[in-house]
């Protein structure tokens, strides 16, 4: 007998709900490159990645209570949740915000991320048993160059990137597609609240062990960091990341990371508007180009029928 689909994304579900889902998480998503900076302005990234990651642990093992939802059954959900959260949260986020406080602009981190879908389509041949297209091969290979581009691009007045910042952002690419690619092939069995409440308590338990050896952890608590600090939490800890869960369950790893591909445009002019970031022509250039690859290797006609129709494969 085959298991129940959660019911977020039945196929009994509304046409609009269906579609809206995918496009509000988008949306949610790019928001968080812009509250990340509002915070690593105002505060040491892995203190306040603590304080986000536990706040979430509490507010989700409040919803899993609430509702008398399911926990992890034994040892081996609990590690994996724990696998899964090092990399969505920990790993991710971490390094995404530490590259921010390391001066790198958000609209940049955006981009390099945002190549997520390219390098996802290219390991879910080995790991998923996936074919790997040459039309994927193409989109990495354009994705790659746009940001070639964008990293050569600076924006006007500003200097070189910092290596620790474009580590950070290859470090926060590499984790978000081995979690995305775990996630789907070995938490799909983990209760979904429950086991996020495991993902962010393990995070909270590595940002704080970070937090000890970076040293001089210091948070100022004042508007700018406070707003950012409740939206990260409860827009983008619980909301968006019960929509990236529910996805990735309901639909194959390619086609949820093909989402992202709309992320960077929007966190661009998001960031333009609110804290000045400006890319240059060559940037922009770059940034066309890493769309165009990603659009070039995962929005294939399926995936775009998948999306109109609102139903997984």
């Amino acid at each position: 007998m085959s298991r129940p689909r959660p019911p977020a994304l039945t196929s009994s579900a509304s046409p609009a709900a269906t579609t809206l889902a995918p496009l509000l998480f988008v949306f949610l998503w790019s928001t968080g490159f812009i509250g990340t900076k509002g915070a690593a302005l105002n505060a040491d990234p892995f203190a306040f990645l603590s304080v986000r990651f536990m706040l979430a642990a509490l507010l989700m093992a409040g919803l899993t209570l609430a509702l008398r939802a399911p926990w992890p059954r034994g040892r081996a959900q609990w590690t994996q949740a724990a696998v899964s959260g090092l990399l969505l949260h920990a790993g991710y986020l971490g390094a995404v915000t530490y590259g921010i406080a390391q001066h790198l602009p958000a609209g940049v981190m955006s981009v390099i991320v945002g190549l997520q879908p390219l390098l996802t389509g290219l390991l879910s041949g080995p790991l998923l048993g996936e074919s790997v297209s040459p039309r994927q091969w193409a989109g990495l290979g354009l994705g790659f160059v746009g940001v070639v581009l964008v990293v050569l691009g600076r924006a006007p007045g500003g200097g070189a990137y910092t290596a620790p910042a474009l580590l950070a952002a290859l470090f926060a690419l590499l984790a978000t597609t081995l979690g995305t690619l775990y996630q789907r092939r070995s938490g799909a069995d983990v209760p979904l609240l429950g086991g996020t409440t495991g993902q962010y308590a393990a995070s909270a338990v590595a940002m704080l062990t970070l937090t000890a050896i970076h040293g001089g952890a210091y948070i100022h608590w004042n508007t700018e960091f406070t707003v950012s600090l409740v939206w990260l939490t409860l827009a983008l800890s619980v909301g968006a990341i019960l929509l990236l869960l529910t996805l990735i369950r309901r639909m194959p790893a390619a086609r949820v990371s093909s989402l992202f591909y709309l992320v960077p445009p929007l966190v661009v002019i998001e960031a333009y508007f609110l804290y000045g970031e400006r890319l240059s022509a060559l940037a922009l250039v770059g940034l066309l180009g890493c769309v165009g690859g990603v659009l070039l290797a995962s929005v294939t006609p399926k995936v775009r029928g998948a999306f109109a129709r609102g139903r997984a494969a």
